[in-house]
């Protein structure tokens, strides 16, 4: 890890200049103290670093150590940059590995191409914090302790003791064997199994991760996207609301945002779109489709739409009788202009 953090190090001063102790410190996630030890041991070993002192001083790294990567034409590196300047960076707790390996595929590009590379990657944006609704994407909180012992068991193929609070019930433990991670609209599960029986965790429920040295029971090869397939239907086929609704497409999305599952889906006679989408129980669903009020109609189950009819009429009772009221106030008001001397 030592190594791989002293190239690092050597990459950043080739490629931005001076830096100070601070501000490597905070690039490559270590402390300045350890920042001055690496810059010593570069020292030592004859890669020419030098200290600039004085206010706007810090740290440089004379012209040289550098080798060309052959073999990759301008559209390769382009996705590589591109694929690193999104939000994907953050996934499995990778991102200061992504960002190292960043600094070496620029560095190692020939000069000519580096300045037009890094202008045709900052024209390209891979899934920003918003939309253009200007609504926030949320991404779930992981901790790097959970994350990294998490993402060791699975690689290394051992067992894994978890604390997981499931929903609405107490944080407890168990053991399990991880099969594979899998990340899907910024939530990150892991397919275990435990006891023999399937199981999916959220990373974003789990408390607490520990790598056990006993082997995970699990098959050699792993077909991650048959296993997901698998478990989606499964998990939509549970104890949930199946609810058939047409929809405005341009609402569509928002609809998906707040169901658990999407069983189907195929276009209307009338250019609307028609979803079978399930929901946690009857009060999610109504809170789900009344927010996107005439641009949505639920065919199916009768009861919801019974749910939301009771709401339109009660709405609508309440804002009748509060437009009598203000008709009549407005009715009386000159009246009682006129009785003041206004």
């Amino acid at each position: 890890m030592r190594a791989d953090r002293l190239v690092s190090l050597v990459l950043l001063l080739r490629q931005r200049g001076r830096m100070t102790a601070l501000e490597l410190a905070h690039e490559l996630e270590v402390s300045t103290r350890t920042v001055l030890r690496d810059i010593e041991a570069l020292s030592t070993a004859g890669v020419p670093v030098y200290a600039d002192r004085g206010r706007h001083g810090g740290f440089s790294l004379l012209p040289g150590f550098r080798t060309e990567l052959t073999g990759l034409n301008h559209d390769e590196a382009l996705a590589l940059l591109t694929a690193g300047t999104g939000r994907g960076e953050q996934v499995f707790g990778l991102s200061a590995a992504l960002a190292s390996a960043m600094r070496k595929v620029v560095d190692a590009l020939p000069e000519n191409n580096r300045a037009s590379l890094d202008d045709a990657a900052r024209r390209f944006l891979v899934e920003p914090e918003t939309d253009l609704l200007s609504r926030r994407l949320v991404t779930e909180d992981v901790s790097r302790e959970v994350m990294g012992e998490v993402r060791r068991a699975v690689l290394h193929g051992h067992k894994l003791r978890l604390q997981y609070a499931a929903r609405g019930a107490e944080p407890s433990w168990r053991t399990v064997d991880p099969i594979g991670l899998v990340t899907v609209r910024d939530r990150t599960y892991l397919l275990a199994t435990k006891s023999g029986q399937d199981r999916t965790y959220r990373l974003s429920r789990v408390m607490a991760a520990k790598e056990l040295p006993e082997a995970a029971a699990r098959p050699a090869q792993a077909d991650l996207d048959r296993l997901w397939a698998e478990r989606s239907a499964r998990f939509l086929s549970e104890d949930h609301l199946a609810v058939l609704v047409r929809i405005n497409p341009a609402r569509r999305e928002e609809l998906l945002d707040s169901a658990r599952g999407v069983r189907a889906e195929e276009s209307d006679t009338d250019g609307w779109v028609r979803l079978d989408v399930s929901f946690e129980d009857l009060r999610h669903a109504v809170w789900a489709i009344w927010r996107l009020g005439t641009d949505a109609e639920v065919l199916a189950p009768e009861s919801l739409r019974d749910a939301l009819g009771e709401r339109a009429a009660a709405l609508h009772a309440r804002y009748v009788h509060s437009s009598d009221t203000v008709q009549i106030a407005s009715t009386r008001t000159p009246m009682i202009h006129r009785g003041t001397g206004h």
